[in-house]
């Protein structure tokens, strides 16, 4: 299984890389993004079996990248995990195809909860 982990944060992509594991998806392979735009040259070149996206970051936000994704591919399981957790950005996120949105602070329960029916 392959995870692609988007956010601007270094110290947030750790934690977010901790809590899989602790969740139970040690065994995944896990890239990392700093931005929208990188995520999306790296998925032109390495396809994976899921992001887990910030939603604000510079140069490309979480929401442009689904989005883009959404309408030029390549065809990815989607999720944010932000400090956004307002229902307004909820449902948007919804609407643009994303499977979950993981609210910070997360606990391993919500990622494996969220995770689950999306990665099995």
């Amino acid at each position: 299984m392959k995870l692609l982990i988007v956010d601007d944060s270094k110290a947030m992509r750790m934690i977010v890389r901790k809590t899989l594991r602790q969740a139970g998806y040690g065994s995944a392979e896990v890239t990392e993004a700093t931005n929208g735009q990188e995520a999306l040259s790296l998925l032109q070149s390495a396809p994976v079996d899921l992001v887990l996206s910030d939603w604000n970051m510079p140069e490309m936000s979480g929401i442009e990248l689904l989005t883009k994704l959404a309408t030029d591919g390549p065809q990815v399981k989607f999720g944010f995990v932000t400090s956004e957790g307002t229902a307004e950005m909820r449902e948007r996120a919804r609407q643009q195809g994303a499977l979950f949105l993981i609210a910070k602070p997360f606990t391993v329960e919500s990622f494996q909860e969220a995770l689950k029916p999306v990665l099995g």
